[in-house]
């Protein structure tokens, strides 16, 4: 059967079709591509090596009298829309939509990577949890890197249910490689998932403490709604802070601290006593004034206190690098724009607000 123009109309704009409309005749076909179904196909072997390196390749190695070309394992519509392709650089979306796989086999096969391409963005949007499987295998045989990462990605999102599917059941019997390769990527995003967490989780808390030096030397400085320092007067008709959450609860701590009989006895146990004396000890860390100007309680005292105990490193180091997360987490918090922070205050405010009523 020859490339009529009923169904290659697209591909009269190469010029190699003989139709009614034109004046002018087309080459003799001089190759024929047989499909699995016994249908032969005729076509230019000048058109499909152009298309095709491989193509170019195998016909270098057939006599000019024998240039047959079978096509295994592809239905006979899929070939013809394989061949269109060559000739015209498009396929019909129906064509597409129906013979994407088989089509990924044969761009593979014979080099043509922007049909591979966008056979690769079709199946990947075509997944569902009983296709999943098939074209995670088929991706890998085509070498298609992107459906490939993709399937594994849904495999991964929805592998409950992909376990109950024939599809799975197949590749544990017969395909140990793929079912290795799924378990080591559901086991390395899982990982992933728990260091991105873990310092997601750091990442809060060094912002955390951040904030927490911030107020702390705020109250120290200026003072805020019910602590300050012994010579700035009470600011009790001033609102409260942009950080209010937050100072509110070093206001408590430091009212704790100034007030705790455990303290005054030096019975060392009490919870609160103890936080208070690690925050003084972090700001100490994080402080960078040298001239003594600092208001904060103790600042002066610990810093001569760890020259002293410098050359033990130990706990010392530890304090050094905690001190150098939150110094980077007060840089990032820097970045953050003016109309959050106006929102937080707002929020701040309103439950201020709330309570005194």
């Amino acid at each position: 059967m020859s490339l009529t123009e009923s169904k290659f109309s697209a591909a009269s704009k190469s010029g190699f079709w003989r139709s009614r409309s034109l004046s002018f005749e087309a080459p003799p076909h001089d190759l024929r591509i047989v499909t699995p179904d016994g249908l032969c196909v005729s076509a230019h072997s000048s058109v499909m090596s152009s298309a095709s390196t491989v193509f170019e390749k195998i016909l270098d190695r057939i006599p000019i009298a024998e240039k047959n070309i079978p096509f295994h394992g592809v239905p006979s519509d899929a070939a013809v829309a394989f061949i269109r392709f060559c000739y015209a650089s498009k396929c019909e979306d129906e064509e597409m939509e129906k013979y994407a796989l088989h089509l990924l086999a044969l761009s593979h096969a014979f080099a043509i990577p922007d049909l591979k391409k966008r056979c690769d963005e079709l199946l990947a949007s075509q997944l569902t949890i009983d296709n999943a499987i098939d074209f995670a295998h088929i991706a890998r045989l085509c070498d298609a890197s992107d459906l490939y990462i993709r399937s594994l990605i849904f495999i991964s999102n929805q592998f409950k249910s992909v376990q109950s599917t024939d599809g799975w059941k197949f590749v544990q019997r017969h395909d140990p490689y793929l079912e290795l390769e799924i378990l080591q990527f559901l086991e390395q995003r899982e990982s992933r998932d728990q260091r991105w967490r873990k310092n997601r989780e750091s990442q809060r808390l060094f912002a955390q403490l951040s904030e927490a030096m911030a107020c702390l030397e705020h109250i120290c400085t200026e003072g805020c709604i019910g602590v300050g320092p012994c010579d700035v007067g009470p600011t009790v008709n001033r609102g409260p802070c942009d950080k209010f959450d937050t100072c509110r609860g070093v206001q408590l701590l430091i009212r704790h601290f100034a007030t705790c009989k455990d303290r005054v006895l030096h019975r060392g146990d009490c919870f609160g006593c103890k936080r208070m004396w690690q925050l003084l000890r972090l700001h100490s860390s994080v402080c960078d004034r040298t001239d003594h100007s600092c208001r904060v309680p103790l600042c002066r005292e610990f810093k001569l206190r760890m020259q002293m105990m410098g050359r033990k490193a130990g706990e010392d180091a530890r304090w050094k690098v905690l001190a150098k997360k939150v110094r980077s987490a007060k840089a990032m918090s820097s970045f953050v724009l003016p109309h959050l922070e106006g929102r937080a205050k707002g929020i701040s405010i309103s439950i201020r607000k709330s309570e005194t009523k």
